[in-house]
Parts: C-alpha cells; structure tokens; sequence
C-alpha cells in the first residue's frame, strides 16, 4: 500500500498516540514513519536506563545548540529519542502536567485547562485509581516509585521545614508542595508511548509502521499536502496521503516544514528550496526549562553510588530487580520533588526541584565513587524565546537550535533565587544531618553574581522544547485551534512544538494529552 489516510511523521511521544486512536474503529489506514529503529534495546525498558541512553546515537539524535549567548558561548548537548517511543522512550520517566494557568495563558479557545483535562484522564492509567482528577485504564500508565528512601523522606521534610507544604499528588488540584513524583512505569519497566499506545495498534491490519524510515521531505499539489518522500535502507520512496500528520517534536518537525517550502521566504531562498508558504514563525519562538545541578557527599552509605560501589553489590542490585522489580534500577530521573514560589508574592510554583538517590559529576556519565546523592532546580515559566532553523537543504543535517536561555533579567532572578532556596533547603535539617560537603557548587559560591556565574557556567537542557510551531488565533501562528499548518490543506503539526508556551513541569504528560485532543479534532473533521 502507498496511499493512505494519514500519514503520521515520527514515533516518538505524541505519534504513537495518533497511530493508536486514528486506527481504533478501523476506518482509517495510517502509515505511521519513524527515522529510528523498534524499541529493542532492553536499557529502554528498565527505568534508570536513561542514564545508558543519554548520548546512545542509535536511539538518540544527540542534537547539539548553537553557542549560547548568555551562557559563556557554550554548546548544550539536547538529547531527542530517535526509536520507536520517541524522547518517551529514553527520558527519565517523570510523570507532571503542569498548571492549570499554563493552559489558561495559552489563550486558544478549547485548550484552557477545562478543555485538556478530560484528556489527561484519558490517557491515564493510574496506579491509585480514577479520581476527579485521574483516570484508569487508559493507555499510559502512571505509577508512585516502588520503594521510598530514607534521603527522600529527608529531603521532603526539609522542605516542608522552609514552609512548603507536603504533596501526594503534583497533578491534582495544587501543584504546590514537596513530595514524591509518579513516574511512567508499571511493574517495575517503562512504559513509553510505544508500549502503551502502539503496541496494541499494532495488531491491527489498517496501520503499517516503518523504522528507520527518514521523512525528507513534504510532497505538495499548490498548497495542498499529499504526501511524504523518505529514505529507507538506501532507496527513496513516496507515500501519499488525505492528510500529513507531523509528530517529529519540536526540533524535527519545524526541520521539516522547513525542507519541504514552508517557513521563513528569505532563509529558504537562501537554501535554494522553493517557497510553498511563507510563513515566518516556523522554527521560531523555542522554549526550554533551563536546568542546574547541585550535588552533595553523604555521610551514610546509602545511596546507589554504594550500590553500585561492589560487584556484589551490582549483583543485588540486579537480583532485586529481576526477582521483585524493585530498587536502584526502577529510579526515575526525579524521585523526590519539590515545586516552590522564589519569592512569596508569587500566586504559584516557579521553581522545580528535582532529589535523586545518587551524584555524577557528569550527566550519562559515571557515578561518583563516594556517597552522593544530587539536588537540581529549573525555573518553570521560562520566557527566553530561542529558534530552530536550517543548517542546509539536506535532511540529514541536524538543524541550528539557539536556547536563548537567561535572556530576561527576570529569568536570571528566578535562577538565581530558585539555587538559593535549594541551598536553604539541603541546609535545614532533617537533610542536612546527612551532608559531609555540598561538593557542587560549593561553599565558595555565595553572592547572586557568583550564584549567576554559576549558572551560566553549569545550566543545561532538562529537555522539555515547546513552541516552534506555536498554535494560536492570529495569522502569525504556524497552526490554528485544530492544529492545521495555516495557509495549508492536508497538514497538521501534533506534538509539543504547538504548544504556545511551555507547562510549568516536564512536558511529555503534556504532550500526551495533546495528542489525545488532536487525534479528535483529526476524527471529527474526517466525519464531517
């Protein structure tokens, strides 16, 4: 078969959704493409694996920005899942919508928090059960960690220490508070988009996959989209198409617009590929979570640096997941949290806090060989805007990606403030009953500008892009209300390139929950 219904572009978080609900009543055929491979590598599916991942080119696009302006001209290594599953398959499992106003702000009729929520539900399948909050047994599931841990329960009553109020549920009606975060994983493995949504869909004989599968570029009739062009096992084929669904995210997926005519005139001028649309906002208006660590030593040996110290202790380590599946190896990237205002006239969260079990001096790299554990913070409302833009015609080129982090002095407050709370908390007891040396940043670093120095010397992705091909009600957006690329037929951007602003917490809930809206929006319109 070469012609379909849809053509879904990209596998990753939100595609595998799309393949899952636009093939449920078996009326509509899908090709769904992905540029990686299937989700075979077994560190996929055990939770800590990400670690293994974090820079694996097989499954992983290991993009790399332009020097950052205001981070001493450093480059910041982003990671992007290239598998099936998408950034879901390889992130570090958190589970976090973000807050209602987030949604509220983003001004597009039907997508303020009211008109998302029942699509969280949906999706959920949620280890404590539906809720008026939650949902079970939808296809994504969302767990509490197996185990609790003594640094943990710690680093959550020190913060309440500092005035913040205990927290069960960062997903429920107040984001607010210190506590433990719920993670993407069920029975001790993850459970990505491709385990949950595609698996099943898989099964049914109107949906074909293909791997490994480069989507060059768009085929166009005038402004109507009719197809795709890709590259497989060497060989150029087309597919064609009622409509062209892009899921890339947000790097590949203004990339490809961009490919394939649609975009900024000039720049494609520039590149010599002919202008299908003009459309100037494509690629534009990028926004990030910037994220800093701060890790510590600990004058217990119970941390997963220890576990993991021995070869005996390795072998337990693994015994008591394969046996249980429980300890180190079901971790998450955050396992306690924390969500706090930097300064008390705030009306909500700007910081998150992210406690993890273990210190590495480098992110994906080796553990510290003594007791660590490590303390992180991301300022929620990011208002840098940065760019994805073409480095040439070739699709096989990674694109230009400028963060523009720390560009407002607000945002430079935030960080610094957000470091300063962090410190505040890691000295409260009961958690600093546990700390030989905060060994990063360190005692030397006291003042806002040595704070802020800091910052840009050592700030990272915590990989949460959004917004290049923002979705709104003007003529600028790249995608109206109903995710339709503006100006053309047969094309809609569903991932969390469209969303206006980024959530204030990790984005793939989020992103889920668009897909889940999308893929209605896309049935609703083929009946007409």
């Amino acid at each position: 078969m070469t012609t379909y219904d849809y053509i879904v572009v990209g596998a990753g978080s939100a595609g595998c959704v799309l393949a899952n609900r636009l093939t449920e009543n078996g009326r509509h055929s899908v090709l769904l493409l992905e540029a990686g491979p299937k989700d075979t590598n077994p560190w996929i599916h055990i939770p800590i694996g990400y670690g293994k991942l974090f820079s694996d080119k097989r499954v992983n696009w290991s993009y790399e920005s332009e020097p950052e302006p205001n981070m001493g001209g450093r480059r910041i290594f982003t990671p992007r899942g290239k598998v099936l599953g998408g950034s879901s398959s390889i992130n570090g499992l958190v589970y976090i919508r973000g807050q209602r106003e987030d949604f509220d702000q983003w001004g597009v009729p039907g997508w303020d928090f009211d008109g998302i929520l029942p699509y969280f539900i949906k999706a959920e399948d949620q280890s404590r059960g539906a809720s008026e909050w939650h949902g079970a047994g939808g296809p994504f599931a969302v767990s509490d960690l197996p185990d609790k841990h003594e640094l943990c329960d710690a680093f959550i009553a020190s913060a309440q220490s500092t005035g913040l109020p205990r927290n069960d549920d960062f997903n429920g009606a107040n984001q607010e508070g210190a506590g433990y975060y719920q993670a993407n994983l069920r029975n001790g493995r993850r459970i990505s988009t491709a385990v949950g949504y595609l698996r099943p869909a898989q099964k049914r004989a109107n949906l074909r996959v293909e791997t490994e599968a480069l989507t060059t570029r768009i085929l166009f009739e005038g402004t109507r989209a009719t197809g795709v062009e890709y590259t497989q096992g060497g060989n150029t084929q087309r597919a064609m198409a009622r409509e062209v669904i892009l899921c890339g995210g947000s790097f590949n997926s203004p990339q490809l617009l961009q490919l394939s005519g649609v975009g900024p005139a000039d720049a494609l001028n520039k590149l010599g590929i002919p202008v299908v649309l003009d459309s100037p906002e494509v690629g534009e208006n990028l926004q990030d979570h910037l994220y800093v660590r701060s890790f510590f030593r600990c004058n217990k040996p119970i941390t997963i640096n220890d576990d993991m110290a021995t070869w005996w202790g390795q072998v337990k380590i693994g015994l008591k997941y394969l046996l249980q599946k429980r300890g180190p190896l079901t971790v998450s990237a955050g396992y306690a949290a924390a969500f706090a205002r930097t300064r008390p006239e705030l009306t909500r969260p700007d910081a998150q806090y992210y406690f993890i079990n273990f210190s590495v001096a480098k992110r994906g790299g080796v553990l510290d060989k003594f007791p660590g554990f490590t303390c992180s913070m991301s300022q929620l409302q990011a208002e840098s805007r940065g760019w994805v833009r073409l480095r040439s015609a070739d699709a096989t080129q990674a694109p230009m990606i400028q963060y523009n982090y720390l560009s407002t002095e607000n945002e430079q407050r935030t960080m610094v403030d957000g470091m300063k709370l962090l410190r505040r908390i890691t000295q409260s007891r009961p958690l600093a009953d546990y700390i030989v040396e905060e060994r990063m940043p360190g005692a030397k670093v006291q003042s806002d500008d040595e704070w802020l120095d800091f910052i840009r010397a050592t700030g990272e992705t915590v990989y949460h892009p959004t917004s290049t091909c923002r979705m709104g009600t003007d003529p600028r957006s790249v995608v109206d209300e109903r995710l339709r690329v503006r100006g053309i037929s047969g094309l809609r951007v569903i991932d969390a390139s469209v969303m206006p602003a980024v959530v204030s917490g990790n984005t793939n809930a989020a992103v889920v929950a668009v897909a889940e809206k999308g893929a209605d929006l896309v049935l609703e319109d083929a009946a007409g």
